[in-house]
């Protein structure tokens, strides 16, 4: 018996054994049960991946790095939404006392002291994909938005383009306060000052669209001769804060809606106005034109995260960590 439960738990063997097991094992169609597995030795062998929208390309990227990280550990990782409200995620962190995962990664998209106490009194180990304060001692992995957005802004303007305005998601959120901030300063370091700032109700697409519409109503367009008034179509209103040549928008998502707006209004991305997102999600390639966008290292959160929480369950008593992971710029057709 014991040197069966050796072989099916991987452990050192003699190649003869491990024969003789795997030949018993595929004669009897034997499949180990997984509940009386976790009753002797006191896990789930279940790891909980925790963020606000299943359907956002880039929880999908970070989504398949903690999956690769944690099934060569020999866990199964479960996916679950917590969706935009705090309240929901503090439930989910609560609800981890009942047993079903031995630990958890969370990507909060807001973050207060009820969800910071539930982390710290979890039942299980828990790593944050986010930013939470370095006071809450928790193991954190986070992306470096400010510099992303001083990429973004350094770019357009090594293409020519100054007249930039900037489309956030909710500024109550944690990317986008990060994201609203970093756009500020990134402005602010090159002496320049934005033509416009919206602020949409979510990180969607769909948002996107509606942001695109409140942008665009009354700005003046920097027509570039391919464009909209190129081609004999009515030329922007006139400017609140200037002509417009540029979007950065907070994610990929957006971006890709406002560029829907443009090509609604027939101007051409990024003749008329050029184009930025964030995230660099598998969207910013698929769209068109491709999009140009920083890659904020999503699957290299996902893998950083998962090795922490591995190594916190491991052991519990090292200081926590605090990482974080740098961006790059992908260019692609929406900005010249």
């Amino acid at each position: 018996m014991a040197s069966v439960s050796r072989v099916l738990n991987g452990l050192p063997a003699t190649e003869e054994m491990v024969e003789r097991v795997q030949r018993a094992v595929e004669e009897l169609g034997y499949v180990p049960d997984a509940r009386a597995r976790s009753l002797k030795v006191g896990r789930t062998f279940q790891l909980t991946l925790a963020v606000a929208d299943v359907g956002n390309p880039v929880y999908v990227t970070m989504m398949r790095a903690v999956e690769e990280v944690v099934s060569a550990a020999g866990y199964r990782l479960v996916v679950t939404t917590t969706g935009p409200d705090v309240v929901d995620e503090v439930a989910l962190v609560r609800g981890m006392a009942r047993g079903y995962a031995d630990g958890l990664v969370i990507s909060p998209l807001r973050v207060d002291d009820d969800l910071i106490k539930s982390i710290r009194e979890c039942d299980v180990p828990v790593v944050v994909a986010g930013n939470v304060p370095a006071s809450a001692g928790v193991d954190t992995v986070r992306a470096n938005s400010p510099k992303g957005m001083l990429l973004a802004v350094e770019h357009l303007l090594a293409t020519g383009r100054k007249r930039i305005a900037f489309v956030n998601g909710p500024v109550d959120t944690v990317p986008g306060t990060a994201r609203a901030k970093g756009f500020a300063d990134a402005m602010k370091a090159n002496g320049l000052r934005p033509v416009a700032e919206v602020e949409a109700v979510d990180f969607t697409f769909a948002a996107g669209r509606d942001a695109g519409v409140e942008l665009l109503s009354g700005l003046d367009i920097g027509v570039r001769g391919s464009g909209a008034e190129a081609r004999g179509g009515r030329p922007g209103a006139e400017a609140r804060g200037g002509r417009l040549d540029a979007v950065i928008a907070a994610n990929d998502l957006l971006a890709v809606g406002i560029m829907h707006e443009l090509a609604a209004r027939e101007l051409v991305v990024p003749d008329d106005v050029a184009v930025i997102g964030m995230d660099d999600s598998e969207l910013a390639e698929q769209c068109f034109p491709p999009l140009t966008s920083v890659n904020l290292g999503s699957a290299e959160r996902g893998r950083r995260a998962a090795e922490l929480l591995l190594a916190r369950i491991d052991d519990d008593t090292r200081a926590p960590r605090r990482i974080v992971v740098q961006p790059t710029l992908s260019v692609r057709k929406s900005t010249p």
